[in-house]
């Protein structure tokens, strides 16, 4: 039996190696690969003791990588719940109306679409609604939809 716990904390390490996990996405892994289930959640206990494994770090991370992707904070916080973050932690790290989240879809949309605003109705829905797609909020939208330069966006 300790034979297994420590195959199943090698398996372990080297998918922490890669990238951050979180708590629920670990022990997935680790119950696919065949682990005991009371193996595996005594694996990621002492793995938390040893701040090796952190839900924390985790949400710290993904919330950067999406941000860098270009995702909204709605749909980074749809992410987070479906690897059962805790709903107080995505509180915690994702502020959806700070301020750089409007910055963040008009880059975005510049990206996707130039500089300039559409004028046409048609145009404006057409890029609300791929703004909305990357998870913005309407409040984003709107911000970055108005004529008025959102400090340098």
């Amino acid at each position: 039996m300790v034979q297994v716990v420590n195959d199943a904390r090698v398996v372990a390490m080297r998918l922490l190696a890669i990238r951050e996990h979180s708590t629920s996405e670990l022990a997935r892994k680790l119950l696919q690969k065949g682990f005991a289930a009371d193996e595996v959640h005594e694996l990621l206990s002492a793995l938390a003791l040893e701040n090796l494994l952190s839900n924390e770090r985790f949400t710290e991370c993904f919330i950067s990588s999406r941000r860098q992707r270009g995702s909204g904070p709605v749909k980074i916080k749809k992410e987070l719940q479906q690897h059962r973050i805790d709903p107080e932690l995505i509180t915690e790290y994702l502020e959806p109306h700070d301020p750089v989240w409007a910055q963040a879809a008009g880059r975005v949309r510049e990206k996707k679409f130039g500089t300039s605003l559409p004028e046409d109705f048609k145009e404006r829905v057409r890029q609300s609604r791929f703004l909305e797609y990357r998870g913005f909020s309407h409040e984003q939208i709107r911000a970055v939809m108005r004529d008025d330069d959102l400090d340098g966006i």
